[in-house]
């Protein structure tokens, strides 16, 4: 067993010189392993006064390629050993004056082996156990910060939906309002920016934009260049979906008044509207939770047709937060494929 050992440790220092190389390391150590103790047992006279000197043909060849190497390679050694272990019972038709080994110390022998080998195979299996969790701990925390992309897509309701059965969704909600935002002379602003700069610009103020949607618990849609859009009432139903709405156009007027972004001074048009829409997520490929509906396309003339630092809200927005919001008339603006349209101009919540 000295001898053995002995030459693990060459073995090892060979695996250092030949810069590390795990195959042949292993090989080094395989080879020689299982005929030397198929010696040891034969010049003992058995496998208990060898120590159970066998086992390690087990641990070193066996275990050490299925782990580094894969399945195959490790059944292959494990057949050997096994082969190696069937003949160590023939031992006393092999040698039949073995050596006198007193029953203490192949007791002893023994112990310590299996001992040992418990031992590392405790630490291997802890460090494969160990792994495992850090391979799952990473997995979940991938997939948190997946779930989290796909709610910063679509609505949690939405998603939960696509997740349990891709197809497409289509909601008709009776009751939604929607809101455009836009910069006002935003073309000529471009044209005097850096690409980066304009885009840092907008990052900056519909980031303000998205935390008070989220404040409001109102539904962001999507943004189109310097246009803004978010809805109330979708994907969950709400009575006050003109009140709400109103209040974060007022406090995105607020905002923008009285902070200047990236060392600009920025003016917004507002529209709003009110009224059935069909909600849902079609498409297989960058689909995002959209808008449609008559009721969406007259809040977007609201805006392109309103002036800059003002909420401007059709008739059916006006009816539903008078008795909160203090609005003037306007009088009427032509929208394409509806005529003439009778606004208000939003000033500010009643006293």
């Amino acid at each position: 067993m000295l001898a053995f050992s002995a030459f693990g440790v060459v073995s090892f220092l060979l695996y250092v010189g030949w810069h590390k190389n795990m195959d042949a390391f292993l090989t080094s150590i395989a080879i020689p392993a299982l005929p030397a103790h198929l010696l040891a047992v034969s010049w003992a006279g058995g496998f208990l006064n060898a120590g159970g000197m066998p086992i390690w043909g087990l641990f070193y060849p066996a275990l050490g390629y299925l782990i580094f190497y894969g399945f195959r390679p490790g059944v292959l050694w494990f057949v050997l050993f096994m082969l190696t272990f069937g003949l160590s019972l023939f031992v006393p038709v092999i040698n039949p004056n073995p050596a006198e080994v007193p029953f203490e110390t192949g007791l002893a022998l023994l112990v310590m082996n299996v001992g040992f080998i418990a031992t590392m195979i405790f630490g291997v299996m802890g460090y494969f156990v160990s792994q495992r969790e850090t391979a799952y701990r990473l997995l979940e925390g991938e997939q948190e910060r997946s779930e989290n992309l796909l709610l910063n897509i679509l609505p949690k309701e939405i998603a939960a939906i696509l997740k349990a059965e891709p197809r497409t969704i289509a909601e008709h909600f009776e009751g939604a309002s929607v809101l455009f935002a836009d910069v006002v002379n935003f073309t000529p602003m471009s044209a005097q920016m850096q690409p980066v700069e304009l885009v840092e610009l907008l990052n900056e103020v519909f980031s303000h934009f998205d935390d008070l949607a989220d404040d409001y618990k109102l539904e962001k849609i999507k943004t189109i260049g310097d246009c803004y859009m978010v809805a109330a009432g979708v994907p969950n139903p709400r009575p006050d979906h003109a009140q709400v709405i109103t209040r974060m156009a007022l406090a995105m007027r607020e905002h923008v008044t009285t902070h200047e972004v990236r060392g600009r001074k920025l003016a917004f048009r507002i529209g709003i509207n009110s009224g059935p829409v069909v909600a849902g997520v079609i498409g297989r490929k960058k689909f995002i939770y959209d808008l449609w509906g008559d009721a969406v396309n007259t809040a977007s003339r609201m805006e392109s047709h309103g002036a800059g630092g003002v909420i401007q809200v059709t008739r059916a927005t006006y009816d539903l937060i008078k008795d909160e919001f203090s609005c003037e008339p306007r009088g009427t603006v032509h929208v394409k494929g509806k005529g003439e349209m009778d606004v208000w101009h939003v000033m500010g919540p009643r006293p």
